[in-house]
């Protein structure tokens, strides 16, 4: 392998981990952890399958597809492909979850400033968000080389010292299948899975101008070269994940009499004074800010280009797509974290199984060529019958 297609490879999980992991990727696994206590070993393996496996899947599926989500919601016909990507991008964009990273930085940092103002706070996250956004082509660059190693430092630091003095592990009394089946549906209040049918276009910018220049000096295709590559990063950032998840969880879950009712979106700045004292605990107030920036930043750019290629049709500039985004995430995001996730929860629950079942029957399409009649419907029977029995 060479240096360049293994620098790019290392750089592009690093982004990977960096996109996917935000707000929730913070509060759910210690919300986790503090509820499953001794049994959060089988929260933790339903919370992988979910918030791990699933959007990396999905982030395969979309490199099927060239990283076209238009394709790739075309296969339940091109109106309602059309109208469930609008809805999506709706809920990882202004709507949910790119308001939701600033909700939760803030809540953290409330504990150390209790007299900060929420709607100065957003203000500013947005000017940083636009700082970082207003020129595409510097995203990934700055995920992967600059943030990430910041973000998994400060992460680790957290996680290793919370366990060094830990307290014994509490007992639960908690059947063990409903901790699992728990653990399946909080890794739906992630979003991954909607963030990665759209984050495939920024990773495969990246892994397309490698394998090009690969292609050009071996005079070989470069269709499976991209493929191979976007595994082998998917790998890289599906460990970075797993790895915090379970740090995470078994940190609340020691934790956790400690804990008492701390709301979810307080409980990563609680831990830290718990673990790490005072002063040492604005560790976590980095961490948190810093992975909310992070997925902050690749949120509002996939829905600035989104509104500038695929709503407008280009007639609204990609500046001016970005402005009004962000805008409608301030109003947004003043409201508390606790209050967005109560309007996304019951969405994600009815949304989330159907494209999980749509991005396993597109995988089936590229590779085996699956070709159902009805897939609309058929979408429909096994989203039915995944959340009947989740």
């Amino acid at each position: 392998m060479s240096e360049g297609k293994k620098s790019t490879i290392i750089t592009t999980g690093l982004a990977m981990f960096s996109m996917f992991f935000g707000a929730g990727n913070v509060v759910f696994p210690l919300a986790l952890g503090q509820y499953s206590q001794g049994n959060t070993l089988f929260a933790v393996l339903g919370l992988l399958i979910t918030a791990v496996g699933v959007p990396f899947m999905g982030l395969i599926a979309m490199t099927l597809f060239d990283g076209n989500y238009k394709h790739f919601f075309d296969r339940i016909g091109k109106t309602p492909g059309f109208l469930v990507a609008v809805f999506i991008m709706g809920l990882i964009g202004p709507l949910g979850a790119l308001p939701r990273c600033i909700a939760l930085s803030y809540s953290t940092l409330q504990l150390y400033f209790p007299e900060m103002s929420a709607s100065i706070f957003s203000m500013v996250s947005c000017l940083i968000i636009f700082a970082f956004t207003f020129k595409k082509n510097s995203i990934l660059d700055v995920l992967g080389n600059i943030l990430t190693p910041v973000l998994l430092f400060s992460l680790g630091f957290i996680i290793v010292k919370g366990l060094f003095v830990s307290p014994a592990m509490p007992v639960s009394d908690v059947p063990q299948l409903d901790i699992f089946l728990k653990g399946l549906k909080d890794g739906y209040q992630t979003m991954d899975l909607i963030g990665a049918f759209f984050f495939s276009s920024i990773v495969l910018d990246c892994l397309k101008t490698e394998s090009h220049a690969l292609a050009n000096s071996t005079g070989k295709k470069n269709d499976k070269l991209i493929i191979k590559m976007a595994l082998k990063a998917s790998m890289i950032g599906a460990l970075l994940l797993s790895l915090v998840y379970i740090g995470f969880s078994f940190v609340a879950a020691f934790h956790s009499e400690n804990l008492g009712n701390i709301d979810q979106d307080k409980l990563i700045g609680t831990i830290a004074i718990q673990v790490l004292g005072p002063f040492a605990g604005v560790a976590a107030c980095i961490a948190v800010a810093l992975a909310c920036l992070t997925t902050a930043i690749a949120l509002a750019a996939v829905f600035a280009e989104f509104i500038h290629n695929d709503i407008s049709k280009k007639r609204i500039g990609y500046i001016p797509a970005l402005v009004g985004t962000l805008i409608v995430t301030y109003f947004i995001s003043t409201l508390n974290f606790m209050g967005i996730a109560k309007l996304l929860v019951p969405i994600l629950q009815v949304c989330y199984p159907g494209l999980i079942v749509l991005s396993l029957l597109n995988i089936a399409f590229k590779l085996h060529h699956f070709k159902p009649v009805k897939i609309p419907v058929l979408i429909a029977f096994l989203a039915a019958l995944m959340g009947y029995f989740l």
